[in-house]
């Protein structure tokens, strides 16, 4: 069956509706010469941002979009677009075969494959994250919201709370985007997403670690554990 048929149910004028937004948007990608952001798919079709994000995850969901970096040309970390997949031989699941393959790589090949991935996960959270300008010093609370807003770029779905204790945050996540290779390869893929929060509190120079990542919680759901420090809450 035509991957685009299993959008959205045909039996109610509300579903043909979001279908139509749908295609529409789908269109749209596939018109782009490079990865569209939700603040411009929002701008063109006149849907409301959570409204346009929620399209735009069912469309990744099913295999017909997916999430990449957009091209920027000034300094700072580059935000999260969304392109049309060219179906052809393999369809839609190149990129969780291939990142299948290398977390593979890692676990099997790697004296420390959890070791190995938390430094690359740091280098590319430096990458992602934000410097704060000479002198400026960012609180807590701020670097925390900072973060979330970068594991929700990277398709998360991240909600962060400070806890019973002092300086005790929770980033609760949920809909990893790499979920059927971190439940083959844990050590890896999640290893992997705590050096990058960590990469990225250095980058900011927030006075906050990430101090683990316990995943799978719930079904669905990791929980970083993160502290503040020096008053800084």
């Amino acid at each position: 069956m035509d991957a685009e048929r299993l959008l959205v149910p045909e039996a109610s004028e509300e579903g043909r509706s979001r279908g139509g937004s749908r295609a529409a948007i789908l269109d749209m990608l596939r018109a782009a010469d490079d990865p569209l952001g939700i603040r411009e798919i929002a701008r063109r079709t006149g849907l409301h941002q959570n409204t346009a994000r929620f399209h735009l995850e069912a469309l990744v969901a099913s295999g017909l979009a997916a999430r990449a970096a957009e091209d920027r040309e000034t300094p700072g970390r580059p935000r999260i677009g969304y392109r049309a997949v060219a179906f052809g031989p393999g369809g839609g699941r190149q990129y969780r075969l291939l990142s299948l393959m290398l977390a593979s790589l890692i676990a099997g090949t790697m004296p420390e494959p959890a070791a190995a991935a938390e430094a690359a996960g740091r280098e590319w959270g430096a990458y992602l994250g934000e410097k704060p300008p000479p002198f400026q010093r960012l609180s807590a609370e701020e670097a925390v919201a900072k973060l979330t807003g970068i594991m929700r770029e990277l398709g998360f779905e991240p909600h962060a709370a400070a806890g019973a204790d002092d300086g005790q945050y929770r980033l609760q996540l949920r809909q990893c985007p790499f979920l059927e290779v971190a439940r083959e390869h844990r050590d890896v893929i999640c290893a992997l997403h705590l050096g990058l929060m960590r990469g990225a509190l250095d980058l900011m120079r927030a006075p906050v670690t990430a101090d683990e990542l316990a995943p799978f919680t719930e079904p669905g759901l990791c929980v970083a554990r993160l502290t503040a420090h020096d008053g800084a809450q």
